[in-house]
This record gives C-alpha cells, sequence and structure tokens, in this order.
C-alpha cells in the first residue's frame, strides 16, 4: 500500500512527513532560504519503517513540491543529496 506524503508549512520552514495509525513514522525537515530556496536538512524515518522507500517518497515529494512553487532545494541533508543526486529528473531543482 502507497503510504501518502503530507506537508505541514509556515512562512520560516516545514517538513513533510508519512503518518501510518496517528503516528509520524517518517519525517523531513527542511527551511526557507529567502523567498526562491528550501534547505533539506534532515530526514528521519522510524526503524521498523526503514527500507520501505519512505524516504526517497519524501524526496519526491520535496521535488513536487519545489517545482510547484518554482524554488530550488538545496539538499543539506546526506540522504535526500544522494536520492538527488542519483535521480537525473530530480535534478531540474537544484
Amino acid at each position: 500500500m502507497k503510504q501518502e506524503v503530507k506537508i505541514e508549512v509556515n512562512n520560516k520552514n516545514g517538513f513533510f512527513y508519512i503518518e501510518i495509525d496517528g503516528k509520524i513514522v517518517a519525517k523531513m525537515t527542511f527551511v526557507f532560504a529567502g523567498t526562491d530556496k528550501i534547505i533539506v536538512d534532515h530526514t528521519e524515518v522510524n526503524d521498523a519503517f526503514e527500507g520501505k522507500g519512505f524516504g526517497k517518497m519524501m524526496v519526491e515529494k520535496a521535488v513536487e513540491f519545489a517545482r510547484e512553487k518554482e524554488i530550488k532545494i538545496i539538499p543539506l541533508c546526506p540522504f535526500t543529496k544522494s536520492v538527488i543526486d542519483k535521480t537525473p529528473e530530480f535534478q531540474d531543482i537544484l
């Protein structure tokens, strides 16, 4: 079953997350850098849900968000950076 990636955002920062049974099991945080960039600084997946692709799903959602808002992503988080580096079709948002 494909999990839905949700987003919480305010004018300074936000996070993408996956919730199962009312609990957040995966989370990727970001901060806005000016008006045209977000810095993804951390990705975390609950140990029980590792290996299910949740991290990559959150990166996909971040890329979608960046494209919708016409902003760029600065991937300070090593995980996010590695997913974007390995995925040529995501590199337009760098």
